[in-house]
């Protein structure tokens, strides 16, 4: 399923992130999943929320710039090699995966993020 996600750009310096998520839980927004990727620059926290323009529409009146973006929610099978056979689909249908996390809702369930240069190919690839 093509859901949004918020990204937002930090500084890369202590106590951004936990400024940034302060914002969001004073909003009431609630996260279901999380990515932190950095450089020595800034940071790029990737969310997956309840109520994404809400959420974006609170980072943006404290300051921060962010957007939002459609990836790629996919239920994962709690069987081996599920995920293998997913990214093999991607793979052989020439889609080129640009970043994904996982996301857990509890301890039976689990998802995947995905963000691709295609994902209306890639959510029929996979099906």
């Amino acid at each position: 399923m093509i859901i949004k996600q918020l990204s937002v750009f930090l500084e890369n310096r202590p106590g951004t992130m936990n400024e940034a998520l302060k914002i969001l839980k004073n909003a009431g927004v609630n996260i279901s999943a999380l990515s932190v990727a950095d450089t020595s620059e800034f940071g790029l926290l990737r969310l997956i929320v309840d109520d994404p323009d809400k959420a974006k529409k609170a980072m943006k009146e404290a300051g921060y710039t962010s957007s939002l973006n459609d990836v790629l929610d996919v239920d994962l099978k709690q069987e081996i090699g599920f995920l293998s056979d997913i990214i093999e689909k991607i793979s052989a249908a020439g889609i080129n995966i640009e970043y994904m996390y996982a996301s857990s809702s509890s301890s039976s369930q689990a998802s995947i993020i995905i963000k691709t240069d295609d994902l209306e190919k890639t959510a029929e690839v996979i099906g």
